[in-house]
């Protein structure tokens, strides 16, 4: 018998019937959109859970990046990450900015922090790293950066739903952060994203932006776009707010099974927790070195034949698709370790309905590869 396709992540579903009570109540309201109750529910449980004072709602996180940009009047050169997915960059794209692209720390896979002040120019206003698979970046050398030369820093904070360091959200750190509810995320709304924020006139120009820069019925205050959330989204949020405790212990148990096993076989480098931080385990990547059975893309072939879909997180890099190739920081002299990571890294699956059988079936495929 053929077995089942087993994906990197997939989104966890709560019971069809707890939906349908919320559904309902949106039909009869007729309030579908544009800061209706369940949106105003879902915004003050969010920063209830995630230990934030203000957070603004978006139908999806690129729209929450490219309008973090524009709050932040973010010009010229912005220095990140060629390591992460291409949403990161095209924002600074959409927004007429030019990406300064700079090398990864080899243990946490972030902007390595100890390279970016050689990186800043007259041009440069912002800094926007990412806290790549949910690990940390170095939050304290780059606001150091920032104060001295008077950056701001937006981060792209997609994988690090509830990610903590040293007791304290992570998303607290930086003018920004910007996070993910897509399908494949910890925590989802199907589509969906947020922006986290400081202040409560922050927020107030954010939800002018996301608004089309609406201020009233008849006064607009800013060239906004139209990021909202629905009533559909926020109300499959609040749902799964019910469960994320859950589906986080459940990834950590896999995470477990998965390192206690793999942590011998010959080859494969899995990388480390930060200490001090409280982990989502969003993604669960390893490092296929050259003294393993195969290559890595060999290895990526041969579980695919077996019906197990693991990622390439994050190959190629962004640097190299031809609408960024020709900018000087993408010269892969300028990114060794970038590019060093992205042809040895491979996601496996992690999400939990994922049982500890397929578990057990996709170690045994790693560690017996022939």
């Amino acid at each position: 018998m053929t077995s089942k396709k087993i994906f990197v992540t997939q989104p966890f579903l709560p019971p069809l019937n707890e939906m349908q009570p919320y559904l309902e109540a949106i039909w009869e309201s007729k309030w579908l959109t544009n800061g209706g109750p369940f949106h105003q529910q879902f915004e003050i449980a969010l920063a209830e859970y995630l230990g934030v004072e203000h957070i603004a709602l978006f139908t999806n996180s690129t729209l929450a990046l490219v309008t973090a940009l524009q709050c932040a009047r973010v010009t010229g050169e912005v220095i990140t990450t060629p390591y992460t997915f291409v949403a990161t960059s095209h924002s600074l794209l959409w927004n007429g900015i030019k990406p300064v692209f700079v090398d990864i720390d080899p243990l946490t896979f972030n902007l390595d922090a100890t390279k970016i002040e050689s990186a800043i120019t007259p041009q440069t206003t912002a800094i926007l790293p990412v806290h790549v698979y949910g690990y940390p970046c170095d939050i304290t050398a780059i606001q150091r950066i920032s104060d001295t030369y008077g950056l701001r820093v937006i981060y792209d904070a997609a994988h690090a739903f509830g990610v903590n360091q040293n007791n304290q959200s992570i998303l607290k750190s930086g003018d920004l952060s910007v996070i993910s509810f897509h399908a494949t995320k910890v925590f989802n709304t199907f589509e969906g994203g947020a922006i986290i924020c400081h202040d409560a006139k922050t927020k107030q120009r954010i939800d002018y932006l996301k608004n089309f820069g609406f201020a009233d019925e008849l006064t607009v205050v800013a060239p906004g776009i139209n990021g909202k959330m629905s009533e559909i989204q926020a109300a499959f949020g609040l749902l799964q707010l019910k469960y994320i405790d859950f589906a986080i212990s459940r990834r950590k148990e896999i995470d477990t099974q998965y390192r206690n096993s793999l942590n011998s076989v010959n080859g494969i480098t899995i990388p480390t927790h930060p200490k001090s931080s409280k982990h989502n385990y969003s993604y669960f990547p390893i490092l296929v070195e050259s003294d393993y059975y195969t290559t890595r893309d060999k290895l990526y072939d041969f579980l695919k034949e077996n019906n197990i879909y693991t990622r390439r997180y994050f190959f190629p890099l962004i640097s190299e698709f031809p609408m960024y190739s020709s900018l000087p920081s993408a010269a892969k002299s300028n990114l060794p370790v970038a590019h060093e990571i992205a042809t040895k890294v491979l996601c496996l699956p992690i999400y939990p309905d994922l049982s500890s059988e397929e578990v057990d079936r996709i170690i045994s495929l790693i560690s017996n590869y022939c």
